[in-house]
């Protein structure tokens, strides 16, 4: 099941990775506005400029939180004693990868509602859809859940004693 489910989530990471990418690009443009415009008299000091770098920033966090679940790079604290078997070490990361599935559910369900609000709201500078920035709550709670479902196959699959096959693109 895993390696068709990482064939599936590693075009989504690739995606997630070049979007990322794009919102760092274009966050460089309205943060230069406005720097420049405090120090050079004929950049005129535009106010949608914090704003839309607000809004890209949101993104940015959201956007990185997916790719950290993917790679398993998000800090942790060691609570858990390091297990000395590879089950322990699955149990261990069934127990994480659990709670961090009920963290996604709760950014979807409140996401969701979250959302619901944007629908109706629209950002006072650039007059945007507030959806499109509330969105990302939902989204990467469905991306986190997608991405444990990977993880938790693979725990299981070292509880039982199963080597799994990994590519090139497979964290964990």
């Amino acid at each position: 099941m895993t390696p068709l489910l990482t064939r599936i989530l590693d075009p989504i990471d690739r995606l997630l990775r070049v979007a990322i990418t794009a919102l760092i690009a274009l966050l460089i443009v309205p943060v230069t506005m406005q720097i420049l415009a405090r120090y050079v008299d004929f950049i005129p000091r535009y106010i949608w400029t914090e704003e839309i770098a607000r809004f890209c920033f949101i993104w940015i966090i959201m956007l990185g939180a997916m790719i950290a679940v993917r790679d398993d790079t998000h800090f942790d604290v060691d609570v858990l004693p390091h297990p000395k078997t590879a089950a322990g070490e699955g149990w261990a990361k069934l127990v994480v990868h659990l709670i961090m599935a009920v963290l996604a559910f709760c950014f979807i369900w409140y996401g969701k509602q979250f959302a619901d609000e944007g629908l109706m709201q629209t950002s006072e500078i650039s007059a945007l859809p507030m959806i499109m920035i509330y969105a990302a709550w939902p989204m990467a709670g469905v991306v986190w859940m997608l991405f444990l479902i990977e993880k938790l196959a693979v725990d299981i699959a070292k509880i039982r004693g199963i080597e799994m096959p990994r590519g090139p693109d497979v964290a964990g």
